[in-house]
């Protein structure tokens, strides 16, 4: 199901800086998670942009908890 959700999720040069949006969309993922974290719910979230679905949320948070999770090695 996560490739599912995280086709969900593009990156195009010129648009939002070229950072991860929503569906071709003007919504970065970054944008969703920070509302997510300033307390909205997916409720509130879905009804003030009407253009997203539930699975763009699930999306984006899919695909920051896939960007956390890569191998971080330290020089000695």
């Amino acid at each position: 199901m996560s490739g599912e959700l995280l086709s969900r999720i593009t990156i195009e040069a010129g648009k939002c800086g070229g950072k991860s949006c929503i569906r071709g969309k003007r919504m970065r993922v970054s944008d969703v998670l920070e509302l997510l974290g300033a307390g909205a719910t997916f409720e509130e979230i879905l009804s003030d942009y009407s253009f997203l679905e539930r699975e763009d949320i699930l999306a984006a948070i899919t695909y920051a908890a896939q960007q956390t999770d890569h191998v971080v090695l330290k020089s000695v």
